[in-house]
């Protein structure tokens, strides 16, 4: 997942993001911001509303190219 999330990064390609919020299973498609290993976090724009989203790396279930 961490080397889809950094090509996605420096390409700036669209992926499908699967992440865990409050006990469900959500999926949406967005873009890369910014990748943040050593602080356990991601940015990530949404493709519907162009909202910039502050995930946990520890939320993250799948991540995959569109």
């Amino acid at each position: 997942m961490n080397f889809i999330l950094i090509e996605a990064l420096h390409t700036n390609k669209q992926v499908y993001l699967t992440y865990y919020k409050r006990g469900q299973s959500i999926t949406e498609t967005g873009f890369i911001q910014c990748v943040d290993s050593h602080g356990n976090l991601f940015i990530f724009m949404d493709d519907i509303f162009k909202l910039k989203n502050k995930m946990q790396l520890s939320e993250l279930i799948d991540v995959r190219f569109v």
